[in-house]
């Protein structure tokens, strides 16, 4: 499996005029190694070289597979080791530290070094058959998480406090929730007016009635990403907020059936779009429509109005139409799909837990 990572890595530096990749992502790291953790992999046509810290040695060879392992020591040690083996080879790296890509530029005539994240994300869109399983297994766990809201979403509850509650029962369940950089919390859950952020961050305010409820779930299971978004209601609901709710359901709707294989990620944002436009929402619908999941929570293709990227088999996405109302409430629906060509549909939606409006008690 790593065998043939590494040669479709090395096939998409081919294009950047690169013979050799570096991946010092932890993400890109798992994917060409099977070991997430500091360390820095290098492939070339003949091998993928893992060189680790001291420290991580031993986690190195219990858990990589198909890569020669190099023990090295922290900091400029492990930098010298790297430069070492990609001696006269022209490399593609992902490396985002400034210092360490200045060494390289220094010690190497320009044009032997490319700073790209670009072969990693090319490769990665595609999932192969393991990495669906792991994606179709974190779905699973979020749509049995959707049923404990069902029970554990009450008048007097916080958003803290079923945040808590879903964590751990995804733990239990093997899944662990990822962590962003720009926010202080692993789930979005947003109730009343603060379900009009579509980024909110979690709070104390507690539940209420008439209260519109955004739950946005995002967990791994094996390194993988699932992610997916359910709006319930709270006691008394306005008609007008079951009026946004309809229009969300169809606008998502709407996308999932734009989605084939050669749609590009511009017609399924537009088909979203479109739907909402028609009920006159359209300014309140203030993000693209999704992006590509896999091991990083946001990764290529990008489902926005300009993007003339088409879908391919096997791509995993998210469709994620939202209406927000500043001070009064906000709906979003998501789901995590697979890009099926052998699916009648063109599309294998991994989330099974309902859309339709629940209100409860």
């Amino acid at each position: 499996m790593n065998k043939s990572r590494r040669l479709n890595v090395l096939k998409y530096a081919k294009k950047y005029g690169c013979d050799t990749v570096a991946a010092f992502n932890p993400e890109n790291i798992f994917y060409l190694t099977g070991f997430w953790g500091e360390a820095i992999a290098v492939c070339t046509s003949n091998c993928t070289k893992l060189i680790t810290p001291k420290l991580e040695l031993s986690r190195a060879m219990n858990v990589s597979e198909d890569c020669e392992i190099v023990s090295s020591d922290r900091g400029s040690k492990m930098v010298s080791d790297f430069i070492s083996s990609i001696e006269k080879k022209i490399t593609c790296t992902d490396c985002a530290d400034y210092s360490i890509i200045k060494v390289l530029q220094d010690r190497y005539k320009p044009g032997s070094l490319i700073v790209s994240n670009g072969p990693f994300f090319e490769t990665r869109m595609i999932k192969d058959d393991e990495e669906i399983k792991a994606i179709s297994k974190t779905a699973n766990i979020v749509d049995t998480l959707y049923e404990i809201c069902t029970e554990e979403i009450k008048v007097g509850v916080s958003e803290r406090e079923l945040q808590a509650k879903l964590v751990f029962e995804a733990m239990k369940m093997g899944a662990s929730p990822p962590s962003y950089k720009w926010t202080l919390h692993p789930l979005i859950i947003a109730g009343g007016p603060n379900a009009a952020l579509p980024h909110a961050e979690i709070s104390d305010r507690q539940f209420r009635s008439g209260d519109m409820i955004i739950v946005d779930l995002t967990f791994r299971y094996r390194s993988y990403v699932a992610d997916a978004t359910r709006t319930f209601g709270l006691g008394t609901i306005s008609a007008d907020m079951r009026k946004i709710y309809n229009i969300v359901h169809r606008s998502q709707e709407a996308g999932l059936n734009a989605i084939t294989e050669g749609a590009t990620c511009g017609h399924i944002d537009g088909a979203c779009r479109q739907t909402i436009k028609q009920y006159g929402f359209d300014k309140f619908f203030v993000h693209s429509t999704g992006h590509g999941i896999g091991l990083d929570i946001h990764e290529p293709p990008w489902l926005h109005s300009k993007s003339r990227k088409k879908l391919k088999r096997n791509m995993s996405i998210t469709v994620e139409p939202g209406i927000y109302i500043e001070g009064s409430c906000g709906v979003r629906i998501e789901d995590s799909v697979i890009v099926d060509s052998n699916n009648s549909k063109g599309v294998k939606n991994l989330c099974q837990f309902t859309k339709d409006l629940i209100v409860l008690d």
